[in-house]
């Protein structure tokens, strides 16, 4: 596992921290739905060009304070992942974590450059019996779902599991790595 220099409260999840060893120096990322921005200081951290975007610009407000207080250069936008979206480069890796909205997910899949990855936890109908957390069924996985939602990119690692969170709290998760080896994005995948 990667170490992270990030301070414990802000520690990205540990499907990052198993996975960072993927993010290259000089990598082009893009943190989808960042919130106080984590995983896209955690990104940064380990030498990647790095866009953070999130539809809550007080949340946008906290992670430009963690990068100025870290001393790293992220690109953060304001953009509403369920309305329209600008015109996005694809990317190296596209980080999407605790967050899902169905519809947004061939775009999201469109980003992910030739031979890039998508990394991906959000969390699974089963959360609701945790007493926190999103309990909305927009928002929560079926068990496979996330398989499916991915396609075209190849599978590298996924799974879903209950986790602890803490001595009080469990979360369940369905996590994927996802790499897109196809040479030439298709029609209409980027929005």
């Amino acid at each position: 596992m990667t170490r992270c220099p990030i301070p414990r409260a802000s520690r990205p999840s540990s499907w990052f921290l198993w996975h960072a060893h993927l993010i290259r120096p000089g990598a082009r990322v893009i943190d989808l739905a960042c919130g106080a921005g984590r995983h896209s200081l955690a990104a940064a951290a380990l030498g990647a060009r790095v866009t953070g975007v999130d539809r809550d610009p007080a949340k946008l407000a906290v992670a430009r304070e963690r990068a100025a207080a870290a001393r790293l250069s992220i690109d953060w936008r304001e953009v509403d992942l369920e309305g329209s979206w600008p015109e996005l480069d694809s990317f190296d890796a596209v980080l999407v974590f605790n967050y899902l909205d169905r519809a947004s997910m061939p775009r999201i899949v469109g980003l992910v450059a030739p031979g890039g990855r998508l990394m991906m936890e959000t969390f699974l109908e089963a959360q609701r019996e945790s007493g926190w957390g999103p309990t909305s069924e927009r928002h929560l996985l079926r068990p496979g779902e996330l398989a499916q939602l991915v396609a075209p990119l190849t599978i590298l690692h996924g799974r879903e599991v209950f986790e602890t969170v803490d001595a009080e709290r469990w979360r369940a998760v369905a996590s994927v790595v996802a790499q897109n080896y196809h040479p030439f994005p298709s029609k209409g995948q980027h929005a």
